[in-house]
């Protein structure tokens, strides 16, 4: 049985974090970058798997700075090099190799605000937003996120789980691929149910392959196989 914290103070929780206009403050080179969506001509950047952060162009935010915006499309830059980003692309490498299968083993993930763990990745090649939740026995999406995916869940196991709203209907799936950063891991177990989410809920189908550390406002998921 898979239990969600409460969606209302999630999308509440959402919301403060896409309005954020704070200060940024200088950080290491960014290491991956994602488009989360565009709030009038200021991009939504998401950069090492951190909440998404509002960025005018000519702006910078840990060490990326947005050149120009259009449409679904914001032009970035950092140390000289320049990638054109659109929403709902997977995050791209901002690091020494681009393109190419992902080998890494260690995920960092910082605290985002409330203390919840937050990561930029993509399912199946598709760019998805998670929030670590070890409560949770699977991968947990709504249905809206599955087929921005592209995934045919209702070909999946029927099933039944417990949300914060009662026991509703489920279906059981095994997700190609599941990536956050240079790592990435197959064949992962999840759950679609019809609920809105802001975040798909990163549960322990994913999490137990990983030795978990945290430090402070710092979690570490080192590749156990």
């Amino acid at each position: 049985m898979v239990f969600y914290p409460r969606l209302p103070h999630l999308l509440a929780l959402a919301l403060v974090i896409l309005l954020s206009q704070g200060g940024a403050h200088a950080q290491a080179p960014a290491e991956s970058v994602a488009l989360a969506g565009m709030l009038g001509n200021r991009a939504l950047l998401v950069v090492n798997g951190s909440p998404p952060k509002s960025v005018s162009a000519g702006d910078t935010h840990q060490g990326v700075k947005v050149i120009s915006t259009s449409g679904d499309q914001a032009v970035i830059e950092q140390s000289g090099k320049r990638i054109t980003l659109r929403v709902g692309d997977a995050p791209v490498s901002m690091g020494g190799n681009s393109g190419g299968g992902a080998k890494g083993n260690r995920i960092v993930l910082p605290a985002g605000q409330g203390g919840h763990f937050f990561a930029a990745g993509s399912i199946n090649g598709k760019a998805a937003q998670f929030m670590v939740d070890t409560g949770a026995t699977a991968i947990a999406m709504s249905n809206a996120d599955a087929e921005r995916a592209g995934i045919n869940y209702k070909n999946g196991q029927q099933t039944h789980v417990g949300t914060a709203n009662g026991t509703v209907p489920a279906y059981r799936i095994k997700l190609d691929s599941v990536r956050i950063g240079d790592v990435e891991i197959f064949g992962v177990d999840a759950l679609v149910v019809p609920s809105s989410m802001p975040y798909m809920l990163l549960g322990n189908s994913f999490l137990s392959r990983f030795q978990m550390t945290r430090d402070n406002d710092q979690m570490t998921l080192t590749k156990r196989y």
